[in-house]
């Protein structure tokens, strides 16, 4: 009896043995990054793409996004000669997680970090990027890929859209759609020698006749992401941009108001979409995203 249970025990054993390493191969590990901080240094980590998230694993680190730098983090040890080595990790816009392990030294070699894509790449790692909420299932690679080739393509395909005055000319070029996300692409070109700083470019469903002294419903659709941040239009220039937004209707009564604000200025810009133009949206996907790469491929080959 004693012997038939030890043997039932090994069997148990040995198939728990099995199905946790079955379990192993199965996950894809991020290797960490090595660092070293410091009580009286700060170390800076700069990312190929803005911070989204900052996790720390102990109280003896200290860490911040860098002021007007969003793809910048300070660390730094909050004590002085802790022993215990400790951790960090970060989740960028592009969906990249990153793993740190850090260990304390008074006078460490290196207090400035480069994560570049190139060295993302050469240590291969396997984890699928990290999926925002707001852009459903599409993951962040993805939808900047697609507002990349909506630039590069340049195409201008709706043209009864825009508006000129003040030197400025503001243009929406086209919608874009892809898995119920709106792309507009949009162009700035400042004719004059005066530069057009910009506060803010907002999008809001308002109604398409406002009579006076009635109270106008204004439904503010905010960008879940965006091409580039532009700050200012210099003269003789022209800045382009895409914005995405979740996909949307406008009822008959109704239209899309982009507004182009100018800071510690009056030259507003409003551009005025209907529904029919925003059923006129032309498809976009990865498939056209490869296919340029391909003939960019070619085109340097030969």
């Amino acid at each position: 009896m004693i012997l038939i249970l030890m043997l039932g025990y090994t069997s148990i054993t040995h198939g728990q043995e099995a199905l946790c390493t079955n379990a192993k191969k199965n996950l894809s590990i991020i290797e960490p990054y090595s660092i070293e901080v410091t009580f009286d240094k700060t170390s800076h980590l700069l990312f190929p793409s803005v911070i989204r998230y900052v996790d720390l694993g102990s109280t003896n680190l200290v860490a911040s996004k860098a002021d007007d730098a969003g793809n910048v983090l300070r660390v730094k040890a909050s004590v002085r000669d802790f022993e215990e080595e400790t951790n960090f990790s970060v989740i960028t816009e592009d969906g990249t997680f990153y793993s740190f392990n850090v260990s304390y030294n008074s006078c460490p070699r290196v207090t400035n970090y480069s994560l570049t894509k190139t060295l993302k790449s050469d240590r291969e790692w396997n984890s699928k990027p990290i999926l925002f909420k707001e852009l459903g299932t599409n993951s962040p690679n993805m939808v900047d890929e697609l507002m990349e080739e909506i630039y590069k393509q340049d195409k201008h395909f709706i043209k009864q859209i825009g508006t000129r005055k003040f030197g400025i000319e503001f243009l929406l070029k086209g919608i874009h759609i892809n898995d119920d996300k709106f792309y507009f692409y949009t162009q700035i070109r400042n004719s004059s020698f005066v530069s057009f700083p910009i506060d803010f470019i907002n999008f809001k469903v308002i109604d398409k006749k406002k009579a006076k002294r009635t109270v106008v419903q204004e439904v503010i659709k905010h960008p879940i992401r965006v091409y580039k941040s532009i700050d200012e239009v210099q003269g003789k220039t022209v800045s382009r941009n895409v914005f995405v937004l979740d996909q949307f209707t406008i009822a008959d009564d109704k239209v899309l108001r982009i507004e182009l604000h100018e800071k510690n200025g009056s030259r507003l810009q409003i551009l005025e979409i209907k529904n029919s133009d925003l059923l006129k949206s032309k498809l976009i996907q990865q498939e056209d995203v490869r296919k340029d790469k391909e003939r960019y491929i070619e085109r340097d080959v030969k």
